[in-house]
């Protein structure tokens, strides 16, 4: 649910570090705290957690999906109404 639609979101520098900070709380909670030998728990660093993902990330997968988007709506029949919404230029009117 979280990447619902993420094809159309505007990726502002607030909206990344959100959801930066969203996907460690719930890799840290997938992942659990980790053993030591002196029989102390520790949280996983962000390293790794990007070690344990493969440095695959949110935001990276949003950035694949825009890119994904806009090759299909470039590959639409000029008829449609969301290839005309893409297409259309506003008319900049001077007073």
């Amino acid at each position: 649910m979280v990447k619902y639609a993420c094809e159309t979101w505007v990726l502002k520098e607030n909206t990344k570090s959100k959801l930066r900070v969203f996907e460690r709380k719930v890799l840290r909670r997938i992942y659990r705290p980790t053993k030591e030998s002196d029989s102390t728990w520790r949280i996983k660093s962000n390293d790794e957690l990007n070690r344990l993902i493969g440095n695959k990330n949110i935001i990276n997968y949003i950035k694949a999906q825009r890119l994904a988007w806009f090759g299909h709506v470039h590959r639409m029949a000029d008829n449609s109404m969301v290839k005309k919404v893409y297409e259309w230029a506003p008319v900049l009117t001077l007073r």
